[in-house]
């Protein structure tokens, strides 16, 4: 119940709106580029997107083409930077609230 309310609270902040919409729209550049530069399939592009700025890299998919590997290097300086911000503002966002209601409560 706690999350549901934590999600919608960072939905109602344009801060917060701002940051989900640059980490959906690097992983959308990075399918689509994959996809174009590595032949793969829109859901395989999307998994190693994600799996790349999260830093999980479980290696099963790694690009093969010149160009896919200078993209990667470029897309990972960009990309990781911007998906751990979010994964932190999303932790402190959920943090915050939690010591909130449980002061509250006190």
């Amino acid at each position: 119940m706690i999350f549901f309310r934590t999600i919608k609270s960072f939905l109602s902040d344009k801060e917060y709106r701002d940051l989900i919409l640059t980490g959906i729209t690097i992983l959308i550049i990075g399918t689509i580029a994959y996809h174009e530069l590595e032949g793969w399939s829109y859901l395989d592009a999307f998994y190693f997107s994600f799996i790349t700025l999260t830093t999980i890299g479980f290696g099963d998919f790694a690009p093969q083409t010149d160009w896919g590997k200078i993209f990667t290097v470029i897309y990972i300086t960009i990309g990781v930077g911007i998906i751990l911000s979010f994964i932190n503002t999303l932790y402190l966002h959920y943090s915050k609230n939690v010591i909130r209601r449980k002061k509250k409560k006190s």
